[in-house]
């Protein structure tokens, strides 16, 4: 099944990080532009878009289906731009859900590709 099948599980706090070997194998399921951040204990990416609606549009795309999950992004809005970050808040690192979602988004992404 791949990972963007997948739902992705609420952290309650307590769960240890993936182990870097299962980061890796994650991260090749993703958009290129996906990237560790933070010692590897953070996904970023960051989209180029037209004017700022579109990427204003995306956010709010983003924030539903954050919602839908239960797994919320840090999203930096800009004229051109959006920026994503994601990580497991509780534990300050990776966990599976992470890249369940940044897959999600790589789908909701898709649609504005050349936007």
């Amino acid at each position: 099944m791949s990972l963007r099948d997948k739902k992705c599980i609420p952290c309650e706090g307590g769960v240890p990080p993936l182990a870097l070997n299962l980061k890796n194998q994650f991260m090749e399921e993703l958009h290129d532009d996906w990237r560790f951040e933070n010692n590897k204990k953070r996904l970023k990416r960051e989209v180029s878009l037209k004017g700022f609606k579109v990427p204003l549009e995306i956010a709010n795309k983003i924030g539903d289906l954050a919602d839908e999950q239960w797994h919320h992004p840090d999203l930096y809005i800009s004229f051109n731009k959006l920026v994503i970050e994601i990580w497991t808040h509780k534990i300050d690192d990776l966990v599976e859900s992470d890249f369940i979602f940044a897959s999600k988004l790589d789908g909701v992404l898709g649609d504005y590709e050349n936007a």
